[in-house]
């Protein structure tokens, strides 16, 4: 017997609601027995299995039962040495990886295009974070991965480093040379820590990119959310090395996590893990064959472009179009909205799609989505984006200010046409993706100011300022 076809966690649950249990414990519907109404009848099945830590049901934080079992499984799949359920997303994995990884001090090399969560882990840890620049793809106009040349120079420069923290793929779905990252930072014992949000799937193999556990990083994270079947928040984090304690990893998680984690989360990751792990070559084509139809169809609209990755390797599940109209991204993303079409983000040129890792014989709506989409972009006029950016800046920085100074100083309010020269007092965060434009403690410069003009103007929505919209940021006075 295939051991990923069991799913101990959730057959738990299903066994002990069979015994319809009288709840005289937390949490207060009493499996949805409370507050009913006719119009909450979309949560009276799923509160039959939020239940807490009884006999049978096991215990996240301490796993004998299940809840191990289930997690055995994942790290079984992945070949990991260990392998967590993360109910409070990715976000709790990246601040446990980095908190036991990187003490007070440490300088840590980071990827400059990473998560926010990744920002806020390095400040919760105290660390020095010294930024790597990615490389800027003008086709799609988006940064991309980090160079390995890029990461020598600055182990060269910093050869004290205690680990380098990457976000592999990107957002759209691009890769670069992981492995040979991996490769040169293990010559000189640095740990590779890898924020793989959006690579939960890639274990199917190819033609997706091979995956930061198989291409040999220490921990990595993994929203499987985002897509696998799992409940939003649901993610998995693996220890793969020697060079990372997973005790201290699960330390670390017992402080981050929720003392009270959700069932239904947890056995919707169980789930998962045996949809993907009973994911077999029938399915990969067959989804295969569904991307390039879909794909075939939106490059028959003229007012858009199917982006293709560099040198043909991504993630298939990520579609991005460009604009090849008067309309922008953002414009695109609403026209899209209104016929009922709602996609990942929009960013002032492209729209990015999301698609299922659907199995052999599963009905997805793409040939009606991409009707809605040729039907909603009738009667637009062909437009050349021609704008060029110039990326100058250096490739290798830090703050200007480090996390441990930042509390002291006093801050201000300026008009953004001020602020260039100024150093930023508040994380300015194009959302989605969370990838921060302006990072709390660096120096604005030109450049980035052009780039928050851009997406101002183009409609984009942002989270970390209250007043950015309305052309006033946040800058430490420092003289």
């Amino acid at each position: 017997m295939n051991t990923q076809s069991k799913k101990p966690l959730y057959e738990a649950l299903v066994e002990h609601v069979n015994k319809k249990p009288i709840s005289f414990h937390v949490p207060g519907h009493k499996y949805g027995r409370i507050n009913q109404s006719d119009d909450c009848h979309l949560f009276e099945q799923i509160l039959q299995i939020d239940a807490t830590e009884l006999s049978g049901l096991d215990d996240l934080h301490s796993p004998e039962g299940a809840i191990l079992e289930a997690e055995e499984l994942l790290a079984e799949l992945y070949h990991t040495t260990r392998s967590f359920f993360l109910v409070n997303g990715s976000t709790v994995g990246n601040l446990a990886m980095i908190m036991a990884v990187c003490t007070e001090g440490s300088q840590v090399l980071v990827q400059r295009n990473c998560h926010k969560s990744v920002l806020n882990a390095l400040r919760l840890a105290k660390a020095r974070p010294i930024f790597l620049e990615p490389e800027y793809n003008q086709e799609w106009k988006v940064t991309a991965g980090v160079s390995v040349e890029t990461v020598k120079q600055a182990i060269n420069l910093y050869p004290g480093v205690k680990a380098i923290v990457l976000t592999y793929p990107n957002y759209y779905g691009m890769t670069y040379d992981l492995q040979g990252i991996i490769d040169l930072c293990h010559l000189h014992q640095i740990p590779v820590l890898v924020d793989e949000a959006h690579g939960a799937h890639f274990i199917v193999g190819e033609p997706f990119p091979t995956t930061a556990v198989q291409l040999g990083a220490d921990i990595i994270v993994q929203s499987a959310h985002k897509t696998l079947p799992a409940m939003t928040m649901g993610s998995f984090l693996h220890v793969n090395s020697d060079l990372i304690s997973w005790e201290k990893v699960k330390e670390y998680l017992g402080i981050f996590q929720s003392s009270s984690p959700s069932y239904p989360i947890m056995a919707s990751l169980d789930i998962a893990r045996h949809y993907l792990g009973t994911y077999v070559q029938q399915d990969l084509s067959y989804l295969l064959a569904e991307i390039e139809r879909f794909k075939e169809e939106l490059a028959n609209i003229p007012t858009i472009k199917v982006l293709d990755f560099p040198n043909g390797h991504g993630d298939l599940l990520k579609i991005t179009i460009q604009s090849k109209c008067e309309l922008n991204g953002f414009d695109l993303q609403r026209r899209f909205e209104d016929a009922g079409i709602f996609t990942e983000l929009a960013d002032p040129y492209n729209v990015l799609f999301i698609l299922p890792l659907v199995k052999d014989g599963q009905r997805f709506p793409l040939e009606e989505a991409a009707k809605r989409i040729n039907i909603a972009l009738q009667g637009l006029l062909i437009y050349e984006h021609i704008d060029e950016f110039l990326i100058d800046g250096p490739k290798i920085a830090q703050l200007a200010v480090p996390f441990v100074e930042m509390e002291g100083l006093p801050v201000e309010k300026v008009s953004i046409g001020e602020a260039v020269g100024c150093i930023c007092a508040e994380m300015i965060i194009p959302y989605p993706p969370g990838v921060p434009l302006f990072l709390k403690g660096e120096r604005i410069t030109e450049e980035k100011h052009n780039q928050l003009k851009r997406l101002l103007q183009t409609g984009a929505r942002f989270q970390g300022s209250a007043t950015i919209k309305k052309g006033i940021i946040k800058i430490f006075r420092t003289t």
